[in-house]
Order: structure tokens, then C-alpha cells, then sequence
């Protein structure tokens, strides 16, 4: 946390400009006057310094753009957006892909194993905005089944959730397929099916728990990806998210928003693999935390 702080923190100061001086029709001195209230007028190790302790409070410092509201105010009215649209969006691509992940092991080299594999290729490859900009056509603007560019609950989440969910979708269809085919073709598996257990205990019970152990381990850096949100998909539908502040403080260089966004993110991305690890612990007994 304190790399990312220190490297974020010097890398936008480096960046031409600062946060009021893109801003028309101010006069210089008033520009002046608002660098010395936020202290930018300052030497840059005493910005440095400053903030630091700030961050050790929990206090991520006000908005320069956004008049009246602090950073941590904005993430507390934002995240609960973002949390929402990415949190129906890893149920989604977890219902989706763990299952299409089995059916393509079990049927290896038919039809439903090309389908999936295809379909998961494509997920993959075709970026997030194209897809976005796909499902705006026909399911707004051509069959009008759902609004799009204003926020109204999880109802308007629908649309946004489903492009976010297909690219981890395909990707843990492939690990479970990959993950079930090695986990198939082991000693215990053989076993089980000479012991005479039917197929779905041997499958369900013994051969997938192992087979997504490389799953549980791709969900942490998933879940703090999703649950704040896509940044362009949330450009897209106009889902007044986490992303959207953020893209729209680099426009506007306000330097506080950037941190603090960034520091959150991070904070989320060494949580959920902190989970992960103690999770992998109590799925795979071969891995001890000592």
C-alpha cells in the first residue's frame, strides 16, 4: 500500500498542469489563491508528507472538482453502485462458468465442448467496450427491453452486469475444463468409479472440488476488479460508479480523487487475496498457512 501510495502520488505530479489550470474564464490570481487553500503551492516532499499522514487518519482529503464533497465521501456514495453491478456480475460469470467449464471436460472433442470452448474464445478476445456497445443496440435501442445513461437501482444493473460477467465467464469456463480433464484422469477418480459411486457423486463430490482450486485463486483479483466497477463499461451505460469518478478525475487532474480511488482499489485487491490465500487453505489440504 505504501508503493502504490508513493508511486501514484509522484507519478501525477509529473503530469503537466494541475487541477485548476485546464479550468476557463478563472483569473490567474484566483487560480493562485485556490493552489495556496489546498496547499499545492508547497514543496512536493511537504505535500508528500502531509498526505501520508492524512491516509494514516483515514482521510483521503476533499475533492478539488468536486465542490463541497470529500474523496471519502464520494467512494462511500459511488462504491455501493459499483458493488452492486459487479457484485450480480461475479454470480453471474461464476453460474456460468464453473458449469460450462464441467460440461466441456465431461464432453471432451463433441459439440458442446467445441461450442463452449468457441463461445469462451470470444469472451475473451472481444473487448469490454465492443460488447457494451453491442448490447446498448439491441437491447435498448433496438428491442427497448432496458434503459440505459441514468442510474434507477438493479434494474438498470442488468445490462452492465452481463458484459462485465462474460470476459470472467470464459476465462474460468477454460480453468474448470483445463482443471476437470487433470483432475479426471487421476488415481482417485478411478478409484471412486470402482467403488461403484454413481457418476454425478464421482464428478460433483470428488473430481470438481479439486478442479476449481485454480478458480478460488483466480476469484481474488476478480472480485476487487469487479466489485469497483469497469471503468469504460461504466462510461458506457452511465452507471455513476466507482469508474466513472475515477475517469472523470484524471480528466480533470484532481489529484485527491485519483489517490484516493487508487488507495481504495488497492486496499480491496490485498484483502480479497488475502482471503483467497486463507480460502486455498481449507480447499486443497496440501496447502498449510503456518
Amino acid at each position: 500500500m505504501f508503493i502504490v501510495i508513493t508511486i501514484t502520488f509522484f507519478m501525477m505530479r509529473a503530469i503537466p498542469g494541475g487541477p485548476f489550470t485546464d479550468a476557463k474564464a478563472i483569473p490567474e490570481f484566483v487560480i493562485e489563491k485556490m493552489n495556496e487553500r489546498y496547499g499545492l503551492n508547497d514543496s512536493l516532499l511537504t505535500q508528500y508528507g502531509k498526505y501520508l499522514l492524512n491516509v494514516l487518519r483515514l482521510d483521503l482529503g476533499p475533492s478539488y472538482r468536486y465542490e463541497g464533497m470529500s474523496v471519502n465521501e464520494i467512494i462511500a456514495d459511488s462504491f455501493p453502485v459499483s458493488f452492486a453491478v459487479g457484485g450480480l456480475a461475479l454470480i453471474m460469470s461464476l453460474a456460468i462458468g464453473i458449469p460450462a467449464g464441467v460440461i466441456s471436460a465431461l464432453k471432451r472433442g463433441k459439440w458442446p465442448d467445441r461450442l463452449a470452448m468457441i463461445i469462451a474464445t470470444l469472451g475473451i478476445t472481444i473487448p469490454g467496450f465492443v460488447i457494451a456497445a453491442l448490447m446498448v443496440y439491441v437491447f435498448a435501442w433496438q428491442l427497448g427491453w432496458v434503459t440505459v445513461g441514468f442510474w434507477e437501482g438493479l434494474n438498470t444493473a442488468i445490462l452492465p452486469a452481463v458484459t462485465l460477467a462474460l470476459y470472467p465467464a470464459a476465462f474460468i469456463s477454460r480453468l474448470v475444463r483445463s482443471g476437470m480433464l487433470e483432475v479426471l484422469s487421476q488415481d482417485y477418480i478411478r478409484t471412486a468409479r470402482a467403488k461403484g459411486l454413481s457418476e454425478g457423486t464421482v464428478i460433483y463430490l470428488h473430481a470438481l472440488k479439486n478442479a476449481v482450486i485454480p478458480v478460488i485463486t483466480y476469484i481474488g483479483p476478480l472480485m476487487a476488479g469487479i466489485v469497483t466497477g469497469s471503468f469504460v463499461i461504466e462510461q458506457v451505460y452511465g452507471v455513476p460508479g466507482l469508474g466513472t469518478f475515477f475517469v472523470t478525475s484524471i480528466n480533470n487532474r484532481d489529484y485527491t480523487t485519483i489517490m484516493g480511488v487508487t488507495i481504495f482499489y488497492s486496499a480491496l485487491l490485498v484483502s480479497f487475496n488475502m482471503i483467497t490465500d486463507v480460502c486455498l487453505s481449507f480447499a486443497d489440504p496440501r496447502i498449510k498457512l503456518r
